[in-house]
């Protein structure tokens, strides 16, 4: 929206308007102060890439709303105070769209895109047709008129012929410009579609902050969006931290009355870049122009792939005919149009019921209540067993045996409940019974008045030294080889191990003899236990289990210490001065260390010839060609895995970071790099890398 140029004028005059003490009320100043106040908008709500702090923001902001309340007069209706309604709205009147709003035909795979894409080039009548691909966005719809640049109204869905007016309530989203200059490409009305959203990270933070409050929390980002569109204040539409996304020009006409989208606009692309050079928020940076249907579905592949880690609900793509002249061609039904196909993604909610609740110990103690479920598919698998994590969990949704449960796949990986349909409640349903024993051996359960977790106290409780010893052999512990979860019950239940040091005393004569254990796999079972003792310090240190110590924090810890025993002659102080380890961490390592029977363990371990010491330290101070250097990798790695290029880095002295931001040294880019990259072009001291770039740094 803002050329190179105007925004360095933008940022010299906001230093400017900081800089005065006096502020004059007159309209050229007070023009100005608007115009910087846009700028600033554009900057945070569109950019996400603010140039002032926020209390200079506010402080601008409040200049004007003092002047224009002095002088009633100056007060224009795009000023940026305008944002923020005054009053309550009682009901909604119902408005026509200028151009119907209509559903989408969905596809769910490759045939239904081929199809789509011969009933296109019949429509048209050509061999060629491009297509644009953008994300679905899972949000609320939504209807803006500009009229000489002026926002006039804004409208719901509705039923596609007439929405509810909530004007008022757009008003106050920053995201939505109270002006656009559509003058200048002739446009002098024009109706615009899009969805508003709330971002996952902002809508965790806002039932975060409703669960301290004690407050209900919000089921899902799209009901809540819907319903925030229509609260009757404004001001509560604004503090939900709505946005509005533009994806598409329904209308538009010139001073004259000419149809400009049949006369003057060439394709949807050019459609979105003069939404976004209008300020507009648009999904530029995540759609892309494909010239057949085979690259329509690669870059559908791509993003089905990733779109867990976008930090907006998608719920598919959409494909569009590019060219205005061919969507003309094709023209719509009733339902639909003909020259655009909804592609939807493997479905991420499904609903199951409720069957019973068992109760899980973990090697912490800690007891978690698994939600029993009648079986259902959801997006490639069946779940039966989901966590409830805890009581107050249970609690704050409501849930009861026999409830229909809405079941998620949450990041496409871990199944979490949402909540539960209470319309379809019979009065069958029956509250979940915590239990106040330990379901393993019957010890009492406590609750410490800082968790939300209850927990068995007894370090012999027969459930947490199973899955004490499950850890130890993991693949992010000791990876040992052929002693997985199955194994280590099997000789649990036959005695053969009784702690974790009995791993290294196993009666492999007798186990030769066991059902399903042949030479070959006793003897892998035998060198994987060998191994396991060279592992490095870090990993012994995470196999350990001890609260709230991780991977990375037993890396970190690690490359402080010679040996394991170290760490009983540490205090709190002491390891709160390792980078990345707090109190808690600190205070849950020194209890660990202070109990005689782990001291024990590790005493034990070493005398059986575990590694208990930090041999990496040489290795290091001759392999440090990264030290002091951060990267991130992006895209479709084709040289190593994640876990390999994270090893590389930390080996070689570096360290990886999760995201984009002026900490970042080195982006490194496999295939189909996306937003990351674009995001890190804009920062001229992030250095972006292919792989071999990155293996000639540590060659």
């Amino acid at each position: 929206m803002y050329s190179i140029e105007e925004q360095q004028k933008f940022n010299a005059l906001t230093q400017k308007l900081l800089g005065k003490s006096v502020y004059l009320a007159l309209p050229e100043f007070i023009q100005d102060l608007r115009n910087t106040i846009n700028y600033h908008d554009w900057r945070y709500y569109v950019l996400s890439e603010p140039v002032i702090t926020d209390y200079d923001y506010d402080k601008l902001f409040a200049v004007l709303k003092r002047i224009e309340s002095a002088n009633p007069s100056l007060q224009t209706p795009d000023s940026p105070t305008q944002r923020v309604a005054r009053g309550l709205t009682s009901e909604f009147e119902s408005v026509q769209h200028l151009a119907a709003m209509l559903s989408l035909e969905n596809s769910y795979n490759q045939g239904d895109l081929n199809d789509f894409d011969r009933k296109t080039k019949e429509l048209t009548n050509t061999e060629h047709t491009e297509y644009c691909v953008e994300p679905k966005f899972d949000g609320s719809s939504i209807a803006l008129v500009y009229e000489n640049d002026l926002l006039v109204r804004a409208a719901t869905r509705g039923d596609g012929t007439a929405g509810d007016d909530i004007t008022n309530n757009a008003k106050a989203l920053p995201s939505i410009p109270l002006r656009a200059p559509f003058s200048k490409y002739g446009i002098h009305k024009i109706e615009i579609r899009g969805e508003v959203i709330i971002q996952r990270s902002v809508f965790e933070k806002m039932n975060e902050e409703r669960k301290r409050k004690g407050e209900k929390v919000f089921q899902n980002a799209r009901n809540t969006a819907s319903g925030s569109l229509r609260t009757k204040d404004p001001n509560e539409s604004r503090a939900r931290n709505l946005e509005a996304i533009l994806y598409h020009i329904s209308f538009a006409e010139d001073a004259g009355g000419n149809n400009l989208l049949k006369e003057k606009l060439v394709s949807h692309f050019h459609c979105i870049e003069i939404l976004y050079n209008c300020g507009f928020k648009t999904p530029i940076h995540e759609m892309r122009v494909c010239q057949n249907i085979d690259d329509v579905h690669l870059f559908i592949q791509t993003w089905d792939s990733k779109r867990h880690i976008f930090n907006i609900d998608t719920d598919g793509m959409v494909v569009k005919v590019n060219s205005l002249q061919q969507q003309q061609q094709c023209g719509s039904t009733t339902h639909h149009p003909r020259w655009a196909i909804a592609y939807k993604f493997a479905a991420k909610q499904a609903h199951s019921k409720l069957l019973k609740v068992e109760f899980q110990v973990g090697r912490t103690g800690a007891v978690t209540p698994v939600a029993k479920i009648e079986p259902v598919p959801l997006a490639g698998v069946t779940i039966s067993s989901i966590s409830l994590h805890n009581e107050d969990f249970i609690s704050e949704k409501d849930i009861k045996i026999n409830d229909t449960v809405i079941v998620e796949r949450a990041g496409e990986v871990i199944p979490y409940i949402v909540g539960v349909v209470e319309t379809l409640r019979t009065g069958a349903e029956y509250p979940v019974d915590f239990p106040r024993q330990c379901p393993s051996c019957n010890s009492p359960l406590i609750k410490p008045d800082e968790e939300a977790v209850w927990r068995c106290d007894n370090a012999d409780c027969p459930a947490q030294t199973e899955e004490r010893v499950i850890h130890y052999v993991s693949k992010d512990a000791m990876d040992i080889d052929g002693c997985g979860r199955e194994t280590v019950i099997e000789f649990i239940q036959r005695g053969y191990i009784k702690t974790i040091e009995d791993l290294y005393r196993l009666p492999y004569e007798q186990i030769l003899g066991l059902e399903g254990w042949k030479e070959k796999s006793v003897n892998n079972l035998k060198a994987g236990i060998e191994d396991s003792k060279n592992r490095p310090l870090w990993r012994l240190l995470n196999a350990l289990g001890i609260r709230h110590v991780g991977v990375t924090t037993s890396k970190d810890i690690s490359n402080h210490i010679h040996s394991i025993f170290d760490l009983a002659k540490m205090s709190v102080d002491d390891l709160t001065n390792i980078e990345g380890i707090g109190p808690k961490v600190a205070q849950s390592i020194v209890g660990f260390f202070h109990n005689s029977g782990n001291t024990h363990l590790l005493e034990e371990l070493h005398a059986l010839g575990v590694n208990t010491i930090n041999r990496a330290e040489d290795a290091r101070s001759k392999n440090n060609k990264l030290e002091g250097k951060t990267f991130l990798f992006t895209g479709s790695l084709q040289q190593f895995t994640r876990d390999r290029a994270k090893q590389l880095v930390e080996e070689n002295g570096g360290k990886l970071l999760s995201g984009v931001s002026a900490n970042l040294n080195y982006l490194v880019v496999g295939e189909d790099a996306g937003s990351k990259l674009a995001k890190a072009q804009k920062i001229p001291s992030i250095i972006v890398l292919s792989e071999d770039d990155f293996l000639n740094m540590i060659a």
